[in-house]
């Protein structure tokens, strides 16, 4: 199994490509620039199965539809979020992105619930994560030792509380409740910047010093 990071929009989004040994592949948080990821997908000859979201602001969810429409690959989202893929004013883009707005059509799977879902040979754990928003979602591979956290933890950092719908203790329970009890090597694939692991933003973030 392996994994490609494209950086998509404005705000670089990190857009995720898990892809197998038979080309299949699972995308997360598809932000922007639809054509252009299509245009990657089909020069490395990759099929996409879903389309996975770690939560429903607008810089990850712009390219939705276009890969969807692509492909004909349901669309997962946590049901906290499902109204903000048709809402401008609760996905953001209605004030961060003037007259580019973005509604995206109702999703085909609502995740109501932490489970382990599988989609072809692919395998997550879904962790609630909220605190950046309401419905956060990380996405665990426990075979690759990887988690896509979205917006929740990254780098040297963690996601910002400060949108609606934003909560920063709730924020600080789901990383310590959920990504810092994974295995210090986990890999930590974030919505922006640099991956990194768990065991490094134990020792080194200066936001969970102390937590």
């Amino acid at each position: 199994m392996e994994w490609r990071r494209i950086p998509l929009g404005p705000l670089q989004t990190n857009c995720y490509v898990l892809f197998n040994q038979q080309k299949e592949c699972i995308l997360i948080d598809p932000g922007e620039e639809g054509d252009r990821l299509i245009a990657w997908l089909t020069g490395e000859e990759l099929k996409p199965l879903a389309i996975l979201l770690t939560h429903a602001h607008f810089d990850h969810i712009g390219a939705v539809d276009d890969i969807r429409e692509q492909y004909h690959i349901p669309v997962y989202v946590h049901e906290k979020e499902a109204k903000w893929l048709l809402d401008p004013a609760l996905n953001g883009s209605q004030f961060f992105m003037g007259d580019h707005i973005i509604r995206i059509k109702p999703a085909d799977k609502i995740i109501a619930m932490e489970k382990e879902i599988k989609i072809g040979s692919f395998a997550f754990q879904l962790f609630e994560t909220p605190g950046h928003s309401p419905g956060s979602i990380s996405y665990y591979v426990s075979s690759a030792k990887m988690v896509f956290a979205g917006d929740t933890l990254f780098s040297g950092s963690i996601g910002r509380t400060d949108l609606p719908g934003g909560n920063h203790s709730q924020l600080m329970r789901s990383i310590h409740d959920h990504l810092l009890t994974l295995p210090e090597e986990t890999v930590v694939l974030p919505g922006h910047g640099p991956d990194t692991t768990i065991g490094i933003e134990m020792d080194q973030n200066p936001f969970l010093h102390g937590f």
